[in-house]
């Protein structure tokens, strides 16, 4: 056993210090990035924000709202071969969102050979490989024998929180490496286990390694409101993945119901028991849930929240000078505080 003294920090530890800007207007930054992959032949350009795999945001409508403004969605990984083929068609005439679209896959062999199915019918070129824990060697195997099957693809794969499980992860066949343990809004890991890190610095460790290596990062997990995102991005993520944020709108699964006068939709993590029932039947005796179910308050719409997160990662880059985001890591000093936010009035307050 051994103790890091080391403080760790998440994103609620941290504000991004202003620096004078020659920018007029939010209007002249440009959130769109370039990518190369270090195992792909690929490029990829878009707004790199992207809907996580889970069962309620990564849904076909979600990919088909985010792709609009030329953003990703990792599909969930129990959307059928059928369902995926009707995507495609419907795609014909728009053939351009298929390069938001993440097929997710797990590590069994029956994920394995329906990815096989999908990739080799529809020619796509996302993959996602997801697992909590991306830190057993079956993992490290299973990336490597992904990228044996699909060398040229874009593989996404995670999710870790340290620099020498990233740098085994891209060497290993992982183009972007997902970052983030626990730290999402439906997640329990820390609560059942004692395992996880701070976000923010699991971002900035995990990006230093990948970029040594020529890989790339994308932190999963953890952000709130747009600010989050900001400092995702700021600390050196080239994707950041969003739950939470984007639950609880038209586009996502589930029926809207009303509790009180009040519309909700269900939302739970992957690894809570009500997913393990409905996906597996049961949760095995030789595990615990490791995720919780939630009533979200009904959003609408996904559109607004979208604009609304564009809107403050530019207003971010306006305050430090940024013209497109990719030079926000290299503008942003973070500083450390005590309090985030002044709250006088929350219980009063009646819109945002």
């Amino acid at each position: 056993m051994r103790i890091e003294e080391e403080i760790k920090l998440d994103f609620k530890d941290v504000l991004i210090r202003p620096k004078r800007s020659t920018l007029r207007s939010r209007a002249e930054v440009n959130l769109h990035r370039k990518y190369n992959f270090r195992h792909s032949d690929k490029t990829w350009e878009g707004i790199p924000i992207i809907a996580a795999n889970m069962d309620h945001t990564g849904t076909f409508a979600v990919a088909n709202a985010l792709a609009k403004h030329s953003m990703m969605t990792a599909v969930d990984k129990y959307a059928s071969v059928d369902e995926w083929e009707k995507f495609v068609q419907q795609s014909q005439h728009n053939k351009e969102r298929l390069n938001y679209a993440f097929v997710s896959c797990g590590i069994r062999q029956e994920d394995f050979d329906k990815l096989k199915t999908i990739m080799r019918q529809l020619d796509l070129a996302l993959i996602c490989l997801d697992v909590a824990n991306g830190y057993s060697q079956y993992f490290v195997d299973f990336v490597r024998r992904t990228r044996d099957a699909f060398p040229t693809k874009i593989i996404m794969a995670g999710n870790v929180v340290t620099g020498e499980m990233t740098e085994e992860l891209i060497l290993s066949g992982a183009d972007i490496v997902k970052v983030g343990i626990g730290p999402g809004s439906v997640c329990t890991t820390r609560k059942k286990t004692g395992v996880g890190y701070p976000q923010i610095s699991a971002v900035i460790e995990c990006a230093d390694a990948a970029h040594g290596l020529r890989g790339l990062v994308c932190s999963d997990g953890g952000c709130t409101v747009p600010g989050d995102v900001a400092k995702a991005f700021a600390a050196g993520a080239d994707f950041v993945m969003l739950g939470g944020m984007l639950a609880g709108h038209d586009e996502c699964s589930g029926e809207i119901f009303i509790e009180n006068g009040q519309k909700f939709k269900r939302f739970y993590g992957m690894s809570s028991t009500e997913a393990m029932n409905k996906h597996h039947g049961k949760v095995e005796e030789y595990r615990s849930s490791e995720g919780k179910s939630v009533n979200i308050p009904y959003r609408g719409a996904i559109e607004n929240t979208i604009l609304d997160i564009l809107g403050g990662i530019r207003s971010t880059c306006t305050y430090v000078g940024a013209q497109q985001l990719k030079e926000l890591s290299k503008r942003t000093t973070f500083i450390r505080v005590t309090q985030q936010l002044n709250e006088v009035y929350a219980p009063y307050q009646i819109s945002t």
